[in-house]
């Protein structure tokens, strides 16, 4: 079995997969402050819930935006798991090439769905990511990963409304009825969530002419499941993209039979 692991900077996602498929799921939070014991009694902890086994995990991979917990989560699965894990870098195979400026700038995130979209779509195909950032990634017909686009995301776009504002208040994440709010957590929702659906909207109507093709569009991340079935542009939701793309890149890069 597989243990994949994707450090964002508000969850972390794990997933364990038997051969090709997907058996376990889970979300943790990101805490800076934990060990990687912590993490590792917490990890194996939720796994045993499941049934799953610490010793049947015989490989494991992780991509990271959070540069700290790399080494946390090395430390973790060397002690817990007994297995050196594969970190994603811009240097390991992963069915597609990197036509970017400053390769070692890209985030982990970002490769693995690239490497993830590519080789279950084709090219071209752009990804978004519905995260604590939105970003875009555009791969081409012939899997050049080209570059793409970083917005801010829902919740740093709310809780800079909040933050920055003397009156407006947190509020709940719900679609409203109407793009004319009638009062203050209306008003606030219908701006945040329709912007960013026009936000996405153009910017992929922005891209297609730019490369001048019809790509698919592909739709991942936490917030993915909320945000993109209002958005016209998205082909595809695919909460999963992330820990698929792991597995595709450690097959490419495996160590071991899982």
């Amino acid at each position: 079995m597989l243990l994949a692991i994707d450090i964002g900077n508000s969850h972390i996602v794990c997933g364990v997969f038997d051969d090709e498929k997907l058996v376990c799921e889970f979300r943790i939070a990101t805490q800076s402050h934990k060990t990687a014991d912590e993490y590792g009694i917490l990890i194996k902890n939720i796994m045993e819930s499941r049934k799953i086994s610490a010793q049947k995990i015989k490989g494991a991979i992780i991509s990271s935006v959070v540069p700290p917990f790399i080494g946390v989560f090395e430390e973790m699965i060397q002690n817990y798991f007994s297995i050196i894990p594969i970190i994603v870098t811009n240097k390991l195979l992963t069915g597609i090439s990197i036509s970017y400026d400053r390769p070692e700038e890209i985030g982990a995130d970002r490769i693995v769905n690239a490497a993830a979209a590519y080789h279950q779509f084709g090219g071209p195909v752009i990804i978004i990511d519905f995260g604590t950032a939105t970003t875009f990634c555009v791969v081409s017909e012939k899997g050049h990963y080209l570059g793409g686009a970083i917005a801010p995301g829902l919740i740093i776009s709310s809780e800079a409304l909040f933050s920055y504002t003397a009156k407006l208040p947190r509020i709940e994440w719900i679609v409203p009825e109407s793009v004319i709010g009638k009062n203050t957590q209306s008003g606030m929702q219908s701006g945040l969530i329709f912007g960013h659906v026009g936000m996405v909207n153009e910017i992929i109507t922005l891209i297609s002419k730019e490369i001048n093709a019809i790509p698919h569009v592909i739709a991942t991340g936490g917030l993915s499941h909320f945000i993109a079935p209002l958005c016209k542009v998205v082909s595809i939701v695919k909460p999963t993209l992330t820990l698929e793309g792991l597995l595709l890149i450690y097959s490419l890069n495996r160590r071991n039979k899982l």
